[in-house]
């Protein structure tokens, strides 16, 4: 046997361990559901009921996302109940009970349509703002923003992925240009409290500049 056959047999054990190793590292890799529900409060623990099947599940903040402390916030404002939109590590137990393992949220609010919102899963995108007050809604269809003593403005638009994790969604139609930028930033709304995701600067073309508050939509999967 010569000295390369030695060297490429003595190399496979090394070789199987590390397959093994990057098999063992997927294989725990556990899969998220984004869902909506109404949060509310129980003995020190924060539950969802959810608008999907009405399943009531306990919320647990394992990645730090905060919740507990903003729903706590806005309880104290006098909310009896909240509307949460989440993801997270879905965990059934025999007894048909279960518990959420928190990842991400969406949107916490403490009013709004919640789970009867129209057209969530046809949403992709909406940003709004206060002082003045503005919002923008974007679907795969186009963009609508509406602000009072406007007309409503629908327009097509361009969606480019910054670096940082930015979206920009711009439009230079009908003699309009707009651009909306939106960062994985938590924010928080400053008329309702309300916390989203996503921080928010809208341009228009008369050089103002409008900031605010956005989330993703059902239509997203981010």
């Amino acid at each position: 046997m010569t000295c390369h056959r030695i060297l490429l047999f003595a190399l496979l054990p090394l070789f199987a361990g590390c397959q093994m190793l990057g098999g063992s590292e997927r294989a725990t890799t556990q899969p998220t559901e984004r869902l909506q529900g109404v949060i509310s409060q129980s003995q020190g623990q924060l539950l969802l009921r959810t608008c999907q099947g009405q399943r009531q599940l306990e919320l647990i903040d394992t990645a730090a996302t905060g919740l507990p402390d903003d729903a706590q916030a806005l309880f104290s404002d006098g909310a009896q109940n909240l509307f949460a939109d989440v993801r997270g590590e879905l965990i059934s137990r025999p007894d048909g009970s279960g518990q959420l393992k928190l990842t991400r949220v969406y949107r916490l609010q403490n009013e709004g349509h919640g789970c009867s919102a129209d057209n969530f899963q046809q949403l992709m995108l909406r940003a709004s703002g206060n002082e003045p007050f503005w919002s923008l809604r974007i679907t795969r269809q186009g963009m609508l923003l509406e602000r009072p003593e406007h007309p409503p403005l629908a327009l097509p638009y361009l969606e480019e992925q910054l670096p940082g994790g930015q979206t920009s969604f711009s439009s230079e139609a009908d003699d309009q240009r707009l651009n909306l930028w939106v960062a994985p930033q938590r924010c928080v709304d400053s008329a309702s409290g309300a916390v989203s995701h996503l921080s928010a600067e809208l341009r228009l073309n008369d050089g103002q500049t409008l900031l605010g508050c956005a989330y993703y939509g059902g239509a997203r999967n981010d």
